[in-house]
């Protein structure tokens, strides 16, 4: 894992932060699904709308807003999102394009679309164009194995990917959309086999 756990520096820190009238409605609206001597374990997905509110990275006011907002201590907060890696600490691009390089994947290319995407976007893993439209990330498995390689873009998955098919999504990052559906990119449904079915081909199956 190569993601940077250290909040950011003081330059790129906000001095406050607060949730804007309609994402406080959808935190009031999350916090009411947990009992009342609970509310703290609504920290995760809260921190995850902070984030989304600030340009996809969770700075120090957010964390301690929310921690505030739940009534819990503030290292409690900061210990959650120092933990997990889905929370970003410091500034990142308009696209996070996160690459999962373990074993299944690498063994299904991921290495080929990890050195595409940074000969195509100019940086390594941890690092942001400087036009800041692109972030890259290393990421542990993501649990799509059996349509590997995976790159997770986003909100969704990108399946069964090769050199060429990531680099057409690159192409249509660059323009400003995605036109390609998540997914598998070679039309498989699920985790359906890649060739031609071998079994329960009987009639009705």
């Amino acid at each position: 894992m190569t993601s940077n756990r250290k909040p950011a520096p003081d330059n790129y820190q906000p001095k406050e932060f607060s949730f804007t009238k309609e994402n406080l409605e959808l935190a009031k609206k999350e916090l009411n699904k947990y009992p009342e001597n609970r509310k703290a374990s609504a920290v995760i997905p809260l921190l995850d709308l902070a984030q989304r509110q600030n340009s996809n990275w969770l700075p120090i006011a957010a964390i301690n807003y929310i921690a505030d907002f739940l009534g819990m201590p503030r290292i409690k907060a900061y210990e959650v999102a120092t933990f997990y890696t889905m929370y970003n600490l410091s500034p990142v691009g308009e696209n996070i394009i996160q690459i999962c390089t373990t074993t299944p994947c690498a063994l299904r290319g991921s290495k080929e679309i990890a050195d595409l995407c940074k000969k195509r976007l100019n940086i390594d893993f941890g690092e942001t164009s400087e036009d800041k439209k692109f972030t890259l990330l290393e990421v542990e498995c993501l649990g799509a194995c059996v349509n590997a390689p995976v790159v997770w873009i986003g909100d969704e998955y990108y399946e069964d990917l090769s050199k060429e098919s990531m680099d057409s999504i690159i192409d249509q990052l660059k323009k400003g959309e995605i036109k390609v559906s998540p997914g598998s990119q070679i039309g498989r449904n699920g985790s359906m086999p890649s060739g031609q079915r071998s079994s329960l081909i009987d009639k009705g199956n």
